[in-house]
């Protein structure tokens, strides 16, 4: 078994071996661990010849395969966390990673996207007729509930049912949850709006265009592809993400992202959150890389 050979025991950025060349976190981050005389380096979650024992911090940073091998992912994830601190803690891994949460947001107060929960053992057709009779728009979404990237995710035109209730079926029978929601079409000109928090405060904020596209197949790739810019965050949007971070189970978070579209009434609400390994943009926001390696390195135990 391989072991960090660096005595003071660096922290490890924790990603994949398909995510290496994808993370645009990764160097920025690399680069501001130097900057500031951390000792850190990239480390494949699988790798078997890795002694976790041998890092002072396993940061979550691009373990974007776990979806597709999600039970091995999280035996690697209470392994590891007997080895050494793992942030994102595992506790919050697990409930971020199954969007189940929303409802959990929900009844605490935070608008969310509408969402129908469909079951496997649950009726697909009849869990669709629940949404459209609810909702009026005229495209429909449905992803698994434990998923990412935008994988098996898929926008379908409010009409063809037997096509949804397919793909529902198809999930279903994969005993994943499946989450329906009505496609938000202010998405299509105001985009995503992500929030960046670290140790609960405010960082910055990117623009994410419109990613599902009506007729297009869900994405095989680990995610769909991104059009992003830097974006100033509205004061709805800011008192939204606050409203969030009260309502999360936890204590302040290493890191947070939260996920914003706008409804037909124009009021943000919760898309997602992302609280296991979220691209944060480090390069959209001077200074972010290095003020998330200070509170990073401040978090590691001292070797």
């Amino acid at each position: 078994m391989r072991q960090a050979a660096d005595s003071t025991r660096p922290i490890a950025l924790v990603t994949a071996r398909a995510a290496h060349d994808l993370d645009e976190d990764l160097p920025p981050l690399l680069a501001a661990f130097a900057a500031q005389g951390t000792a850190a380096e990239a480390v494949d979650w699988d790798d078997e010849g890795v002694d976790w024992s041998g890092f002072r911090l396993a940061l979550l940073r691009s373990s974007w395969d776990y979806s597709a091998r999600l039970a091995e992912f999280l035996g690697w994830l209470d392994r590891t966390a007997q080895l050494t601190r793992v942030l994102n803690p595992p506790p919050v891994v697990r409930w971020s990673l199954d969007k189940h949460y929303l409802a959990e947001l929900s009844r605490a107060g935070a608008a969310i996207v509408p969402t129908i929960f469909v079951e496997p053992g649950d009726d697909p057709a009849a869990a669709l007729q629940q949404l459209l009779r609810r909702e009026a728009a005229a495209d429909i979404v449905i992803k698994p509930v434990v998923g990412s990237g935008s994988r098996d995710a898929q926008r379908h035109p409010r009409g063809e049912l037997g096509t949804m209730t397919a793909h529902i079926a198809r999930l279903l029978a994969e005993r994943r949850s499946v989450l329906v929601q009505p496609y938000l079409e202010r998405v299509d000109d105001h985009g995503e709006t992500a929030l960046m928090y670290f140790n609960g405060e405010f960082s910055h904020a990117i623009r994410k265009g419109p990613l599902l596209q009506r007729g297009s197949g869900p994405t095989r790739a680990l995610f769909a592809p991104e059009e992003i810019t830097p974006r100033t965050p509205s004061a709805d949007e800011l008192a939204l993400g606050a409203r969030v971070l009260q309502a999360l189970p936890f204590a302040p978070l290493l890191y947070a992202r939260i996920d914003l579209l706008r409804g037909a009434d124009g009021a943000p609400c919760v898309l997602e959150l992302e609280l296991a390994e979220p691209s944060l943009f480090f390069t959209y926001a001077a200074g972010a890389a290095a003020r998330f390696a200070r509170l990073a390195a401040a978090l590691a135990p001292i070797p």
